[in-house]
């Protein structure tokens, strides 16, 4: 690459004849003046052309602008005895941004949870989202098309699907992420470490539109189905061949689930099912439904395959439709009575035993995203210049990023809690012991997102209600933030359940 002084550059600054510099690289701009998006005007200003503009591309672009091929093909050289300051991270690489990490992955920091097993597998995570994911989630939350099949059977070749559904038979004899560990060591932790990888690169969408309904669809079926009905759906779903949505909310009904309306009658060995679904993740592209019905002895889980009867339609959210959010219709559908999932009668079980490990699942998401708005903030507060100073001069602004860093620091600390008990715990102790605890977590999350959504919106002004540019992932959180609320659980149906659980274990002797 060829070099060049400030001086040589400094004669480049008139129109036809207009070069710059960004990051000791040098661009030259005379053909492409003309087609900035931001108009010529702004290029030839006297602090702009000739000058190192690295300052006030900073504070105007992000730094994935310069990665663009368009933009690489801008630069003919690079200055004399300067080397590139700004670079964006290698897959997976951590950040140094202060609070950008949990603290269990900073250098000099200690955790009593994670091992080498699980700093091993979360750089293995990283490397793969960002190089696999993460161009993905770009294309499919602009264009709102499903994730592609290339991608998903990249995810299941590493068993990114099986991982998600947490340790377990389904994962004996599989390959975790190319080996780098042993099915037998999976634990929580390592599940977490995926859910936090996916939310860091993807926004809440596409968090969903990867194959969510699985996540929450599968076990079900793994757990209640008969073993015909686990061979036949449970291999195709962990490679990607099969995708399963689970069907539980209705415009009836919510986190009322004994108020549904859908109905199954039996006709010899079938089922007939009618009625409708709403707000199903990935229904728009389900095979299989797992779904809620109201039978002659009370609610019952069925597994309804698409076909005959069964019909979908994309409902238009805050967020973007890559997640396939359906409204699913089911009409005198023939369903094998094979396709009981648990008891007929005793749903309530099937269902009930899932929604622990959904919530967290929602709440490690919820987390990492949190964490990445705190990252983008303490960036643009130190990149930013208002009244020639650091926006973090502002101590209104230090003021935010303090109540943000102490509110994700706050959720980490009492998820990993959580976390080490569900390793310890067998099931009936964790639907006894933690349904509560976990209720309580993920209000406490979902609430805790909305304000660090606030606060990022009014750090980044404008910028935070453009959907592209340097606030693009503040306005996607702000505008995506509140389905954690809703999501599994309202939030305050979740801390009321928190609170009678604890009632439910008040000694009698307890007095003031």
């Amino acid at each position: 690459m060829k070099e060049f002084t400030l001086k040589e550059v400094q004669k480049h600054n008139t129109e036809g004849d207009l070069w710059i510099v960004i990051d000791s690289k040098v661009y030259d701009l005379s053909k492409f003046a003309n087609l900035h998006p931001g108009g010529s005007n702004v290029l030839f200003a006297e602090s702009v052309a000739g000058k190192d503009a690295t300052q006030i591309f900073f504070g105007l672009h992000r730094q994935e602008v310069l990665s663009k091929p368009q933009y690489i093909r801008l630069q003919i050289g690079k200055i004399q005895g300067q080397e590139e300051q700004i670079r964006p991270l290698a897959p997976g690489e951590l950040s140094q941004v202060p609070y950008a990490e949990p603290t269990w992955l900073i250098k000099g920091y200690f955790s009593p949870y994670y091992s080498d097993s699980h700093r091993r597998f979360q750089v293995a995570a990283r490397k793969f989202f960002m190089e696999v994911i993460q161009p993905e989630s770009v294309r499919c939350e602009e264009n709102g098309q499903r994730i592609s099949q290339e991608v998903v059977d990249k995810m299941s070749e590493a068993n990114i699907i099986a991982m998600r559904l947490g340790p377990g038979k389904h994962l004996k004899g599989r390959t975790l992420l190319g080996g780098v560990i042993k099915p037998e060591e999976f634990d929580y932790f390592h599940e977490g470490i995926i859910h936090a990888e996916l939310a860091r690169v993807s926004s809440r969408a596409v968090v969903d539109g990867l194959l969510a309904g699985v996540v929450i669809g599968v076990p079900p079926i793994l757990n209640y189905g008969s073993q015909e009905l686990r061979t036949k759906v449970i291999s195709d779903a962990l490679s990607g061949k099969k995708y399963v949505a689970l069907a539980i909310s209705e415009a009836f009904a919510g986190s009322d689930v004994s108020g549904l309306q859908t109905t199954a009658v039996r006709d010899g060995d079938y089922w007939i099912v009618t009625g409708t679904k709403k707000w199903i993740t990935n229904g728009t592209f389900a095979d299989y439904f797992t779904t809620g019905c109201k039978t002659e002895t009370g609610f019952t889980v069925l597994l309804i395959e698409r076909g005959p009867g069964v019909t979908t339609k994309q409902i238009k959210t805050s967020y973007s439709s890559v997640a396939g959010t359906a409204y699913v219709t089911f009409d005198k559908v023939r369903v094998p009575v094979s396709h009981t999932l648990g008891q007929v009668g005793k749903g309530m079980q099937v269902i009930l035993s899932n929604f622990n490990h959904e919530r967290w699942m929602v709440i490690a998401c919820s987390i990492s995203a949190q964490r990445l708005i705190v990252e983008e903030c303490l960036k643009w507060a130190t990149q930013r210049m208002v009244f020639g100073k650091p926006l973090a001069s502002q101590a209104v602004i230090r003021a935010k990023l303090a109540a943000m860093i102490s509110r994700v620091e706050a959720c980490q600390n009492w998820y990993e809690s959580v976390t080490h008990q569900m390793n310890k715990m067998n099931y009936n102790e964790m639907s006894n012991r933690l349904a509560g605890p976990i209720g309580l977590l993920k209000q406490f999350v979902s609430r805790t997102a909305r304000e660090t959504a606030e606060d990022a919106t009014q750090i980044f002004g404008g910028r935070a209600l453009t959907m592209t540019g340097m606030g693009k992932l503040i306005e996607n959180y702000h505008r995506t933030s509140g389905f954690d609320a809703i999501l599994a659980g309202a939030e305050d149906v979740l801390g009321d359940l928190g609170v009678r659980q604890a009632l439910k274990k008040m000694p009698i002797d307890a007095r003031l």
